[in-house]
């Protein structure tokens, strides 16, 4: 009986497969998004102020690193949890696949994070006239929030690791 639970639980890792491939599909509509704006400031660029130019490319970015963060959960996530990729010699393979366990993982995932936030607060004080005094004081406790996050997930990581 044990037996056939444990084979049971371990076969159950296979549920993370479509999850790992519906990120896919966010990844898509992220493409999507991408080139909607791009389509969108191509005929109003020479009117477009400076600011508003930097604006819609932070967006841009910030789409960007979502997608990279996306890309790095599916690809190190299935190969951490559900079975490892089964790429050919003859293509072309991602240099940190394979290498990326689960800590390391949490790490990058928090570094992307705290990059995603800094985008959105530099777009924040790029529009600063516009915005309350209150919500800019938010946006710092959060973003400063994300920080110390990285920072102590980095840190303990680093204690486990030396412990070992």
């Amino acid at each position: 009986m044990e037996k056939i639970f444990e084979r049971l639980m371990y076969a159950s890792r296979w549920i993370m497969a479509p999850i790992y491939l519906g990120l896919s599909l966010v990844l898509i509509g992220l493409g999507i998004k991408f080139f909607q704006e791009i389509f969108h400031i191509l005929p109003i660029i020479f009117e477009m102020t400076e600011v508003d130019l930097v604006l819609v490319t932070l967006s841009l970015i910030d789409i960007t690193l979502v997608g990279g963060l996306i890309v790095m959960v599916m690809f190190s996530g299935y190969e951490n949890f559900v079975s490892q990729l089964d790429v050919g010699e003859d293509s072309e393979k991602l240099s940190w696949l394979g290498k990326l366990d689960s800590g390391s993982l949490k790490n990058k995932v928090a570094a992307s994070i705290v990059a995603i936030s800094s985008i959105h607060l530099l777009k924040i004080f790029m529009d600063v006239k516009n915005i309350d005094n209150d919500k800019i004081m938010w946006y710092l406790l959060i973003h400063i929030t994300f920080v110390l996050s990285a920072f102590a997930m980095g840190y303990l990581d680093k204690m486990t690791r030396a412990g070992k």
